[in-house]
């Protein structure tokens, strides 16, 4: 992770209005960016990965916070007010061009996939649906791939 990354998760925190929404938006736009990280053919050594994330978090939003916790945060119906924010979205556009504004839904299926294998429960809910309707939008929409980084 490095100063930009944090820069751009930092000003997309900035622009909440809340102290609440300002840390939903902080633990969305950095979970995107770890996610987006793991889409490469090199080794990850998560240790380091997961220990650079976690130290910017702690710095960020004190203790009690983690990117596993940031990553469960986005599997759950609590990450909805977020991306169907019409704010958020503008403000992570703006701030983080480097991850495409088609890309999050497959991110997030990406991670609640994840969270479906560790927990063995159905994926069912409000962010599936969410997803889906994404990907549905995107196929409407003259193919654009929403799986596309």
């Amino acid at each position: 992770m490095d100063t930009v990354i944090k820069e751009k998760v930092l000003a997309v925190m900035h622009d909440g209005r809340t102290r609440a929404e300002s840390t939903d938006w902080f633990r969305v736009a950095l979970g995107l960016y770890y996610l987006a990280g793991l889409m490469t053919k090199e080794t990850i050594d998560f240790k380091k990965v997961d220990r650079d994330f976690n130290r910017f978090i702690y710095h960020t939003l004190g203790p009690g916070h983690s990117i596993a916790s940031a990553l469960q945060f986005m599997s759950g119906a609590k990450v909805m007010p977020v991306v169907d924010s019409g704010r958020f979205m503008a403000a992570f556009g703006a701030h983080c061009p480097d991850i495409p504004s088609e890309s999050i839904p497959f991110l997030l299926s990406l991670n609640l996939g994840v969270a479906k294998n560790i927990s063995g429960l159905d994926a069912a809910g409000p962010l599936h649906d969410w997803i889906e309707r994404r990907k549905a939008d995107a196929e409407a929409g003259g193919g654009a791939s929403s799986q596309a980084l």
